[in-house]
């Protein structure tokens, strides 16, 4: 097949369609619906609006600092001055779909020499569980770690090492910048490509020794390493936090590569990435097709590389979930026909890959039309909250991880982004992000994840109860109270709270706070918390109790040995 004319799906015009079509189910939403997406763009109005608004000074700090993690915080900067910062974020996202598709296909034709039709059943894994989670700064720099790869392989076939070398350095620490993860994984493809390529110039030369080859791809990988300094000099900040744990859970990391297409619908997205791993399966098996070592050995290092993974990283949540939809579509994109393979049995392939993206692309468009209509429905309640107003919110969620996430735990920060108005979903992470929460009068109510209630306290979980959350936050510190479609909640818990909008589809509603209205008067038991938590908080009560009476006996002691020198 390789002396023959190009094919359909191995034409520049298909790859620029593909790309296109990746953009279609981002074209309707005016807020792409992805979960933690609203919340970064609060951050974001703070960054640009910081300056004009001194009450969000009083609330947030945010300082710029080199930190891997910065892509589409950096963006924003010249685009939202230019066409405004919801559209700005709208373009920047419609790039990443895009961009994954379009690296996905050039490497895949870079190590093969032509597209192959199996390559097209990796392409719905750019709306992977990781995109749809709202990791954006991570999904950007795997979209431009993709098509760096995809530069990595042309020079090196064109033989321009050179050239490789000096435009990689740069490169390399841009993608470090945009998001930490996105140049590990381009350090893993890297290598894995160089490995194979050494050991292919000793076989033909020396016998092909494996360490030699080791030795040599990771040299040729040094213009790749440069961002290990930068590395070195973010985490060892005095105010960089967070910890890095939960190693080796094998129950969440089988569930996250079956998840690796979770959206909306259970049976749906699971019976596609059983689709997906039947062609994998398939390779094995099937005569006519079979795997690269190029990208076989990057699939298997990429495997390596998620069994090591914790669930957290600095603090970051997730971690090892956001490698398996990339892990997957890479192995996909290592298939390829054997020397003599059926031209009709290509075409059938490729037109069942095509078949099979455009399913899934339909099925993510319909999906996020309805979560727009979701967030319209909510957003309604804005028009309400005064610019600047301090506003606490509670977003209804449940015990069970339910498939369908609602995309909307992070919703209420667009009141910051569009109202100025103090919320309470900002993450906190000093170290991870540009902003930090100071707003202390909000006290334990100040940040990610109060915004999220339940009707009951759920296990290891910090979200509240909506009866307790509602009886004890301070209200001195809040203007505004909405509720999100939160669970049922006694209304006596409500007093003292005036509504000013409620949904008409929904049991969300916007309450001012009467900060004259007498404080709720409530016990543990009465606002849902549980037995053995009473008991813990008890017994930690207790305990602060006693250092603080340590303390104070210390303290006196302290003050006698004091007197006594005097005299």
């Amino acid at each position: 097949m390789q002396a023959d004319r190009l094919h359909w799906w191995q034409t520049r015009w298909f790859v620029l369609a593909a790309m296109v079509a990746a953009c279609v189910p981002l074209l309707w939403p005016d807020i792409p619906p992805i979960v933690d997406l609203p919340g970064h763009m609060g951050r974001y109005r703070v960054q640009l609006d910081r300056g004009a608004h001194p009450w969000l000074i009083d609330w947030y700090q945010f300082r710029w600092s080199l930190i891997g993690n910065l892509g589409v915080d950096l963006l924003i900067e010249p685009l939202a001055p230019l066409i405004g910062l919801e559209p700005a974020v709208k373009l920047i996202i419609l790039t990443i779909p895009a961009l994954t598709v379009g690296g996905l296909l050039w490497i895949a034709r870079e190590v093969h020499g032509r597209i192959p039709p199996t390559a097209l059943f990796a392409l719905p894994l750019a709306y992977g569980y990781p995109f749809h989670f709202g990791f954006v700064n991570f999904a950007l720099s795997m979209s431009w770690a993709l098509c760096l790869f995809g530069l990595w392989l042309r020079l090196a076939r064109l033989g321009r090492f050179t050239l490789r070398a000096a435009l990689f350095v740069p490169l390399s620490c841009l993608l470090w910048v945009c998001h930490t993860f996105g140049w590990g994984v381009l350090g893993v493809l890297a290598f894995s490509s160089e490995l194979i390529r050494q050991h292919d110039l000793r076989k033909d030369r020396a016998g092909g020794h494996w360490l030699e080859s080791w030795v040599r791809a990771g040299l040729g990988c040094v213009p790749l390493a440069l961002p290990m300094v930068l590395m070195v000099a973010w985490r060892s900040g005095a105010d960089v936090t967070g910890q890095t744990a939960d190693f080796f859970y094998w129950r969440t990391k089988i569930a996250w590569i079956v998840m690796a297409l979770r959206d909306r619908w259970l049976w749906f997205d699971v019976a596609s990435m059983a689709v997906i791993y039947l062609v994998l399966f398939k390779a094995v098996r099937d005569p006519r097709i079979g795997y690269s070592r190029h990208l076989g050995l990057s699939a298997l290092l990429m495997l390596l590389v998620y069994i090591l993974l914790p669930r957290i990283v600095f603090g970051s949540a997730y971690a090892d979930m956001r490698m398996a939809p990339f892990m997957v579509a890479v192995a996909v994109i290592a298939i390829r026909p054997k020397p003599g393979a059926d031209l009709r049995h290509a075409a059938l392939l490729a037109a069942a890959g095509l078949s099979f993206y455009a399913v899934r692309l339909t099925a993510t468009t319909i999906s996020f039309a309805r979560f727009d209509a979701d967030y319209d429905a909510e957003l309604a309640a804005l028009p309400h909250v005064p610019i600047g107003a301090r506003l606490i919110s509670f977003v209804g969620h449940n015990c069970v991880n339910a498939w369908r996430m609602s995309r909307l735990e992070h919703l209420p920060a667009i009141a910051l982004e569009r109202r100025l108005a103090y919320t309470d979903d900002q993450w906190s992470m000093a170290g991870a992000q540009l902003l930090t929460v100071r707003y202390g009068e909000a006290g334990p109510y100040a940040h990610d994840p109060t915004q999220i209630v339940t009707s009951v306290k759920c296990p290891y979980e910090w979200w509240r109860p909506a009866n307790y959350a509602l009886a004890r936050f301070p209200r001195d510190a809040f203007d505004y109270v909405w509720l999100i479609r939160p669970p049922a909640y006694n209304p006596r818990f409500t007093a003292g709270l005036v509504p000013v909008w409620r949904s008409p589809s929904s049991n969300s509603v916007l309450f001012r706070v009467d900060h004259d209205a007498p404080p709720i008067e409530a016990s543990d038991e009465e606002l849902g918390v549980p037995k053995w938590l009473i008991e813990r908080m008890q017994r930690r009560r207790e305990r602060l109790e006693r250092l603080r009476e340590r303390q104070e006996r210390e303290q006196e002691r302290l003050e006698r040995l004091r007197v006594e020198q005097e005299r």
